[in-house]
């Protein structure tokens, strides 16, 4: 069996749909099949029951989709310790600039222990690029915040964040328990440039078009509030500047911290980046 071959069968098992497993594997239908058939063939027994209800595991199938997902993580290690002791694995990752997110300082501990001869390297993003250089193919995985134009992205939410009004302390609306984005209504914000995600910059804006000073960077949104009295969002926990405050949106949904990454980038480091990610931010 040909670890492609397993991986194939892995996405089709993972989906249970062969088109959706085709696509996710960036081939057309007709070989994903012929290789299943094979792969049936060498196992001497179905791998997959399919009816009009759709596809689903046997009984085999199930037994070796676990060997599978075994085999392959560790021909991932494999291939990630050879490429650390040939001195050529690095990998980029991507973050919002002036984050203070307590969960990369555990994954990066984490994914040292892992991959100690592993080079990675960050590239810091402003507020106007979410998906920290994705989609210009400047780094491998990005650790950041939705929402964003996930075209040919794969995106995997790690965590979610409460958000509140960014005020200054004398603003009239901080002495209130909590908001809601129509008590803001008719205010200045702050904005991001023109070219941002529309995702993004509505997310940000609270759904509605606003006028305010144009900012790159989290200081930048501090400094906006705190010099023309401006409002925005921010997260609920993040320490303001002195001179602000944050008051809870109460209508607003939560910031989603998430991993991206380029659909079928096959890289074991980025996986186990996921991985351990997923890990860290349980905590």
């Amino acid at each position: 069996m040909e670890l492609r071959t397993l991986r194939y069968f892995v996405a089709v098992a993972e989906e249970l749909h062969f088109g959706r497993a085709a696509a996710r594997l960036h081939m057309s239908q007709p070989p994903l099949s012929r290789a299943i058939k094979q792969l049936e063939t060498e196992a001497g027994a179905a791998l997959f029951d399919r009816s009009s209800a759709g596809v689903t595991l046997t009984p085999v199938g199930a037994v070796l989709l676990d060997e599978a997902r075994a085999l392959l993580d560790q021909a991932d290690r494999v291939r990630v310790r050879v490429a650390a002791a040939a001195g050529a694995a690095t990998l980029t990752v991507g973050m919002l600039g002036d984050s203070t997110d307590p969960g990369a300082p555990r994954l990066a501990g984490a994914y040292h222990r892992l991959h100690p001869r592993v080079e990675v390297r960050i590239r810091e993003a402003g507020l106007t690029d979410p998906t920290c250089g994705l989609h210009a193919g400047l780094v491998d995985v990005a650790l950041t915040r939705g929402p964003f134009d996930e075209t040919g992205l794969t995106v995997h939410a790690l965590r979610a964040d409460p958000v509140g009004a960014l005020l200054r302390a004398d603003d009239p609306l901080a002495r209130h328990g909590s908001l809601k984005l129509a008590d803001l209504a008719g205010r200045r914000w702050f904005r991001f440039p023109e070219g941002t995600d529309p995702r993004w910059q509505s997310y940000w804006n609270g759904g509605e078009p606003r006028e305010g000073p144009v900012v790159r960077a989290v200081q930048e949104c501090q400094q906006a509030v705190l010099w023309n009295g401006t409002v925005g969002m921010t997260l609920l926990d993040h320490e303001p500047a002195a001179g602000l405050t944050v008051v809870p949106l109460i209508d607003m949904r939560p910031s989603r911290v998430v991993a991206a990454w380029n659909e079928g980038d096959t890289n074991p480091l980025i996986r186990s980046f996921v991985e351990t990610a997923i890990a860290a931010y349980r905590h």
